[in-house]
């Protein structure tokens, strides 16, 4: 809390986990009702503030005194829930508001769900009413929130709740989902201090909550599920805090299937998917995204009761060839491998483990392991002990009743072991299991150990924990704007018939900021194009010059390996009469004559905005493989010369640039080159270019060359 915004979003988010008092909107004696519901939940876990039924309508409900005005109340009203009809909402807030009302929960749907104008001009009227007042508000269309340090429970769900401080806190667009999560982790032994519902997010938001409990020194774990990110910049600004405060953000982000994500006319929004753009930013800001719900359980679950590993060599204990088997299999699935032991640890184990047991990494340690407690930690300590080993898998579940003394034992005994190795011990079960009373209260007794379920769940969740600390994490500083590049930029933007330039524009604007583009000029006659070829000499490329066409080759506009003027010609009547096809309506805006370069490897380079993250730059084989192969990578911008290089190497692509089966290296200095040279044209945008590809970028052993292009403009500024 060094500023008056971190103040200020702490004190807005504690009005609303901390109310003074509740007021229930829209009271009413219907049966089943929800603010009936509501009302019962919070005297049956016995909320700490008074709670007052209001409706302007009525003098009684539920047995008790129903109030008809605000200043009706015995004290001002500090939390209002919102029950009422949608067209009622903003009035109840503004009286409310005005006789002292710091919070409200609105449980109300119809603000913007639907795409009607009303709904959207009733959005927009509570948007205002917000922004107006300053109330801290969660929803609408949500179905409330849940403190148990506060014994609140000001939700709508009727089954049984535990209220018992712990170290996570869920927040999410579902009601449903984090009620799902906060039940679950109950299940496993992991209680949830808080849980949002935030709806819409008309008011606070997902960058509002996370900021709120990167300050909470009893909060270890943050579990969020995104529909859509609000406020792009407070999140991941939020991220970061939470990481620098210790604590791990773990995001369920919903929208893989990226439909209407990308502009339609570059390949970049194909590429750089909503996952991908996703996990490249929000991931360098010190977030670990859940591939899905039963993922988030058992990343919560490592991260509640482990450190985080600091590598990626793995080694394992198993009593079963089988679940021998499931680690190895998994483990491949997962891009990780179990590190060879050391001669030494070969050695230690050999003299513990009787014949018939299978020395090795896993380490089938049979039963001979089991039948003796004592050679069995002794293994647990060999294995923690060995200098290449990372991360330490046992095969075990948790006892659902009593009668198991030796497991038990051997289960306290590891927690033991585990606070001098200060590495993550893992027990992991073959398949998912359920866990009693008996089970979650020995679970309480082993702080130090995590128990995952099933080999593929866990692996995925700890591949994903290692990413996390591999990334990194520091943040690079924005360039320094380009003063010749942002004059082409405004120039381009003017000039521009619609949203897209075209490739002679765009390749333009690349080379103002100093991406090496092949020579060429624009005919507008068949003299034209002869004395250009002659400026430019032979071999040649033919295309026609359209914005309204950027996938030119998919329309035969482009003709490749012109060696001479008759060439020129066959090609410049090909083009004409391939044009003439087209719809009457696209603008021509002549013919483009450019060098050719044949030999060669073809990448894509391109960029886009994100509507959740921001900007991102994608890298990969290019050409016609752009979209058939599935070779991209995605970084968050802007993009250093180092982290361009490390974008480079995630791809087959950069492979091949680099040589492999005695081919030649190429020059990848001019394929870094353009990557950061792009990534300062994109950051000087400030958010007004939605995407822009370079394809091919062509790159032999001397040089690397832009040799197509096409920048699209978004049509207003994003919120990133």
């Amino acid at each position: 809390m060094n500023n008056k915004s971190d103040d200020h979003i702490i004190a807005r988010v504690e009005a609303l986990l901390f109310p003074r008092n509740i007021v229930i909107a829209g009271a009413t004696d219907k049966a089943g009702n929800w603010p009936q519901r509501v009302w019962r939940n919070l005297q049956r876990y016995h909320f700490k503030g008074a709670v007052y039924p209001y409706n302007p309508s009525r003098e009684q409900v539920w047995d008790t005194k129903c109030y008809q005005r605000f200043d009706d109340l015995p004290e001002p009203p500090d939390q209002i829930i919102v029950l009422t009809p949608a067209q009622h909402v903003v009035g109840v807030l503004r009286q409310a508001h005005h006789a002292g009302a710091r919070s409200a929960i609105i449980m109300t749907s119809g603000f913007g769900e639907a795409l009607d104008e009303h709904s959207q001009e009733l959005a927009r009227a509570l948007s205002d009413l917000i922004k107006e007042t300053g109330l801290a508000v969660s929803g609408p269309n949500c179905l409330g929130n849940f403190n148990a340090r506060h014994s609140m429970f000001a939700m709508t769900d009727d089954r049984p709740q535990q209220l018992s401080d712990g170290p996570v806190a869920v927040f999410g667009q579902s009601g449903g989902i984090v009620m799902a999560l906060k039940r679950t982790l109950e299940e496993r032994g992991i209680n949830s201090a808080f849980a949002i519902t935030s709806g819409n997010e008309a008011g606070l938001n997902s960058a509002d909550y996370i900021h709120y409990f990167a300050h909470d020194p009893k909060i270890k774990v943050i579990v969020c599920y995104l529909e859509a990110v609000h406020d792009s910049i407070g999140f991941l600004e939020a991220c970061r805090l939470a990481r620098a405060q210790g604590k791990m953000v773990v995001v369920m982000k919903l929208g893989s299937s990226n439909a209407g994500q990308e502009a339609a006319a570059a390949h970049t929004g194909k590429l750089a998917g909503s996952m991908a753009a996703f996990d490249a930013v929000a991931g360098q800001a010190g977030v670990v995204r859940a591939k899905n719900l039963d993922d988030v359980i058992e990343i919560v679950d490592f991260c509640v009761h482990a450190p985080l590993p600091k590598g990626r060599r793995l080694g394992a204990i198993t009593f079963s060839g089988g679940m021998r088997g499931l680690f190895l299999d998994a483990a491949d699935e997962h891009q990780l491998s179990f590190a060879p032991l050391s001669a030494a640890t070969h050695k230690a184990l050999s003299d513990v483990l009787s014949v018939g047991s299978i020395i090795g990494n896993p380490l089938d340690a049979g039963f001979s392991a089991l039948r003796s407690g004592e050679a069995y930690l002794k293994c647990v300590e060999i294995m923690l002990a060995d200098p290449d080993i990372d991360i330490l898998f046992l095969q075990e579940e948790l006892p659902r009743a009593a009668g198991t003394e030796r497991k038990e034992a051997n289960l306290r005994g590891v927690n033991q072991l585990v606070q001098k190795a200060q590495k993550p011990v893992i027990f992991v079960s073959m398949i998912s299991y359920g866990l009693t009373d008996y089970s979650r209260a020995l679970r309480h007794d082993l702080p130090h150990l995590a128990f995952l379920q099933e080999t593929q769940r866990t692996l995925r969740a700890v591949a994903g924990l290692i990413a996390y600390h591999e990334t990194d994490h520091h943040r690079i500083a924005l360039p320094t704007p380009h003063a010749q590049g942002l004059a082409a930029l405004k120039k381009a933007r003017a000039n521009a018939q619609g949203s897209t330039l075209n490739e002679h524009q765009s390749k333009d604007l690349f080379s103002a900021y100093g991406v090496a583009c092949a020579r060429e000029v624009i005919a507008q006659t068949w003299d034209e194009a002869q004395k250009g070829a002659a400026d430019l000499g032979y071999p040649l490329v033919l295309k026609a010059l359209s914005a309204d066409v950027t996938h030119k080759t998919d329309a035969g506009l482009v003709v490749l390996n012109i060696g001479n003027e008759s060439d020129l010609r066959r090609a410049w009547e090909h083009v004409q009469t391939q044009w003439a096809k087209l719809p009457a309506h696209y603008r021509c805006d002549g013919y483009l004559l450019a060098q050719s370069m044949s030999e060669g490897l073809d990448l894509f380079i391109g960029c886009k905005n994100d509507p959740d993250v921001g900007p991102v730059i994608v890298f990969g084989s290019g050409g016609i493989d752009v979209e058939l192969v599935n070779d991209s990578a995605v970084a968050a911008l802007p993009l250093s010369k180092t982290h361009a290089k490390a974008l480079i190497s995630r791809t087959k692509a950069g492979q091949r640039l680099r040589g492999i089966r005695s081919t030649q290296k190429l020059a990848e200095e001019s394929v870094i080159d353009a990557l950061v040279k792009l990534s300062h044209l994109m950051c000087d945008s400030d958010g007004h270019i939605a995407a822009l590809d370079i394809n091919p970028f062509r790159v032999d052993t001397e040089k690397g060359l832009a040799l197509d292009g096409v920048v699209i403009f978004a049509d207003t500024k994003p919120k990133a």
